[in-house]
């Protein structure tokens, strides 16, 4: 069965859109830790970081880094927090989280934006790619 990812990157889940190309694609989380947080993924559904190929694997991190700096020029924070925990979805997938304290890191504590603060974050973003 195809993950949630998978469905988005299939069109089947809309997402809030940051950055694609063919082999990877970012979006804003719709339940962040902080405003920003952002996931990058492969367009292949790989279950585990570890199992993907040494290019594939140096490509997400690339693009990741792409994407990162795109967020730090637009949300402010004192820095771009990575997480690699995969144990939620099944999918190969990169949090990418503007950092004001560690609590913004631990999962626990999570931000509430409507549709259009979603939508002009997005956007604001893709300005600075």
């Amino acid at each position: 069965m195809a993950s949630i990812f998978t469905k988005i990157v299939n069109g089947e889940i809309p997402c809030y859109k940051i950055a694609e190309d063919e082999n990877y694609l970012a979006f804003l989380d719709v339940n962040p830790n902080a405003k920003g947080h952002t996931l990058c993924i492969p367009k292949q559904e790989i279950n585990k970081i570890f199992d993907m190929e040494e290019d594939h694997y140096l490509g997400l991190m690339k693009f990741s880094r792409k994407v990162a700096k795109a967020i730090e020029k637009t949300v402010p924070c004192k820095r771009i927090g990575v997480a690699v925990v995969g144990l939620e979805v099944p999918h190969v997938h990169v949090h990418l989280i503007p950092l004001h304290d560690m609590d913004d890191m631990r999962f626990q504590r999570k931000v509430s934006l409507e549709k259009d603060e979603f939508e002009n974050l997005a956007a604001d973003i893709q300005k600075n790619l």
